[in-house]
């Protein structure tokens, strides 16, 4: 072994250690054990001016001293919140059943001191190694002057956040292999951006699967009905198979077309069952916002507002549509994108397929109904009632407006909230002109209640509605987008939604080929064929 890397066997795991001692192999007990060894470390004394350097190495090591030698006190005393990390340290030794653990400082960088992590977790006769890395950042204290650790639960584990903590034992959920409509498992190794999907299926499903638990150590969320994040398998329960309507094809291409684009979602749908064929976020919080998201769609919603207006008998598809590039509503202006306009005699087919807003809301008055798009989202669309997906999911919200409200309700603004999920289900329904549940897991499953729309669209609607989408795919603004999706039978619709004290309009995009639809969005992504447009392309080419 050469001088610059020093090691120790922790539970038969190798911990290298570059740059730094570890401070022994300890049995974590607690401040009044015997075992273990005692922290000989001592803490800075009191000084001012910004932590140094040198400052911050003493004060990791004195921690990380008294953290292996299970001095919880001494430890918490070197934060600057001493009952919350007494707290959590004696958690990591009692709940986690970490009993052996052995810290690795690394070189500060500035007031941050990494530190590497040996431990060893044992429950119920099973024990496994548990390597990682974590950091810790030193502060002066406010009113003692002395450098403090600036305590955080990420000092704990990496992968904590406020209010969670780290728990070993049987997990409150058998383990579960799920499968997609072919019998493929969805791996998350696979498939990273399922993972929070899979967590919900464990915990809704795993005991109604008919699973047994083994042992885990998994991180205890902060929320409730919040799946937990499994870390380590210490022993292996006994998995039920749980079938999806996911695809995984159809998934892998949405993992790797969002991957594209930072802070992007899609959903894809089969029109003719409601099926959920793919979900896949590329974000940095990991957030599911392509189920649980709640954004103005923007010109994506002109799908649902084209339905209602032709069922309300205001627009036709070959009816003239004046087409002006601004108009005013409530007393507020409205202008299309970089101000364009259409020529006279332009029909309403062509103002769709160009998203021409002031077209849009110029029949607001023919309608002369606050709640009529509410009632079109809902009766004919399945909007707001109440989806049961088999995963956590968020439905649209229209609520009734007026004036400009309404106006900016018309082209999917104001305080009209959508997802992916829903905008993909309202081109689903666009495609068959009857409404389908979106789900992930079969009701029959655990009996769920499925939403049914009170009423189909109208033959004729349906019929228009579908020419103008493929207009729109064939010649207007999607028209670069879809270019090279396959299949004749296609259709499409662009929205950039404008999100206050954002610099730039969120992308959205939906379309259909043959049986499947597609929604996603971009955050801050622009125009919506710019950056969701190509990611629907590549779901649809699956």
């Amino acid at each position: 072994m050469n001088g610059a890397a020093k090691g120790a066997v922790i539970g038969g795991a190798f911990l290298a250690m570059v740059g730094g001692t570890a401070y022994g192999v300890y049995t974590l007990v607690d401040d009044a054990g015997s075992g273990g060894k005692t922290a000989t470390a001592s803490a800075p004394g009191k000084g001012s001016g910004p932590v140094t350097s040198e400052e911050a190495a003493r004060t990791a090591k004195a921690f990380l001293d008294a953290w292996a030698a299970g001095k919880d006190r001494a430890a918490a005393e070197l934060t600057n919140n001493a009952a919350a990390a007494q707290a959590a340290l004696a958690g990591y030794r009692d709940k986690a059943h970490i009993g052996r653990a052995a810290f690795t400082p690394g070189a500060p960088e500035g007031t941050t001191v990494p530190f590497a992590v040996a431990a060893e977790v044992a429950h119920g006769g099973a024990a496994k190694p548990l390597a990682y890395a974590s950091k810790l950042t030193v502060v002066r204290g406010e009113t003692s002057g002395k450098p403090l650790v600036d305590w955080q639960p990420s000092v704990v584990h990496p992968e904590l956040g406020r209010g969670e903590e780290l728990r070993a034992g049987p997990p409150p959920a058998p383990p579960v292999k799920a499968v997609d409509r072919r019998g493929e498992e969805l791996d998350p190794q696979r498939h990273p951006s399922l993972r929070p999907v899979l967590d919900q299926l464990r915990s809704t499903y795993g005991r109604k699967a008919g699973g047994r638990p083994g042992a885990e150590l998994w991180i205890e969320p902060a929320l409730p009905d919040t799946p937990r994040r499994t870390l380590l398998t210490l022993a292996e329960g006994e998995p039920a198979k749980l079938e999806t309507t996911l695809d995984a094809r159809v998934q892998a291409a949405a993992e790797k077309a969002v991957a594209r684009y930072p802070e992007a979602s899609v959903v894809a749908i089969q029109p003719s069952t409601g099926h959920v064929l793919a979900v896949a976020n590329h974000r940095k919080d990991g957030f599911n916002a392509a189920m649980e998201g709640a954004r103005a769609p923007g010109s994506t919603w002109k799908i649902v507002t084209a339905a209602m207006l032709m069922d309300r008998g205001a627009a036709a598809a070959d009816q003239p549509a004046q087409c002006t590039k601004e108009v005013s509503w409530g007393g507020r202006p409205f202008h299309n994108l970089r101000g364009f306009d259409l020529p006279g005699g332009a029909d309403f087919a062509t103002a769709f397929a160009r998203s021409c807003n002031t077209s849009f809301i110029k029949r607001i008055k023919a309608v002369d109904d606050d709640g009529a798009l509410a009632k079109e989202a809902r009766e004919v669309f399945g909007i707001g009632l109440d989806w049961k997906t088999g995963v956590r999911s968020v439905d649209g919200s229209v609520p009734e407006a007026t004036g400009a409200a309404a106006a900016a309700a018309y082209i999917g603004q104001g305080r009209i909230t959508m997802n992916p999920l829903t905008i993909a289900s309202v081109t689903a329904t666009a495609r068959t002109g009857v409404f389908r549940q979106p789900v992930l897991v079969a009701p029959d499953l655990d009996g769920r209640p499925i939403a049914r729309a009170e009423r189909p669209m109208k033959p004729a609607v349906a019929r228009q509605l579908a020419g103008m989408m493929r207009k729109t795919a064939a010649e207007g603004t999607a028209a670069q987008a879809m270019a090279g999706v396959r299949g004749s039978d296609k259709g499409a619709k662009t929205g950039s939604a404008e999100v206050d004290g954002a610099g730039s309009p969120d992308s959205w995009f939906t379309g259909y080929s043959g049986d499947v639809a597609a929604a996603a969005m971009v955050e801050a992504g622009g125009h919506g064929g710019d950056a969701a447009g190509p990611i629907v392309a590549a779901v649809l080419n699956h």
